[in-house]
């Protein structure tokens, strides 16, 4: 099992590393790359084309401003892609959502959001879990430490 994770800019890195974290708890493989929908489109278009051959099954694409990537990404492969829209400097970032979220008819992106690389890897790993029995146990398992969690604040707090 692969997860492609391909962002916009290195500036994005600092979000995407949450949801790099997430896939390593979950021990699911990933290819990461930089590579822009604007700058680089030809890489983008060959990275879509070739994806499912090297072997990734969901791909997350993070961008910020005019974040078409995972759209460009989406119009090439059949794989899913999930779309992480990243705060930028304008907007605070609903700039990014609009341009993620917002897609044709017959090119769908799930979008997570604004910076929610944490909830873009737990997508991720759900979707594997259709095919990965073994990931859907450790994630019934990650919702009980959740929970577990929060139990815990719950009791501190009325300890106050």
């Amino acid at each position: 099992m692969k997860v492609g994770i391909v962002m916009g800019s290195i500036s994005d890195k600092q979000i995407v590393d949450k949801a790099i974290d997430i896939l390593k708890k979950f021990n699911v493989g990933m290819e990461v790359r930089v590579i822009s929908a604007h700058r680089t489109p030809f890489e983008a278009a060959e990275y879509a084309k070739t994806a499912e051959e090297r072997g990734i099954e969901v791909i997350i694409a993070a961008a910020g401003k005019a974040a078409h990537l995972a759209g460009v990404i989406a119009g090439i492969t059949p794989l899913p892609i999930i779309g992480l829209p990243i705060k930028s400097s304008t907007m605070d970032g609903l700039d990014s959502l609009l341009s993620t979220v917002q897609m044709p008819k017959g090119v769908p992106v799930a979008t997570v959001a604004i910076n929610g690389a944490e909830n873009a890897a737990l997508l991720a790993v759900q979707i594997l879990s259709v095919k990965y029995p073994e990931l859907r146990g450790k994630f019934k398992e990650y919702k009980l430490e959740m929970e577990k969690e929060v139990k815990e604040m719950d009791r501190k707090v009325r300890e106050i």
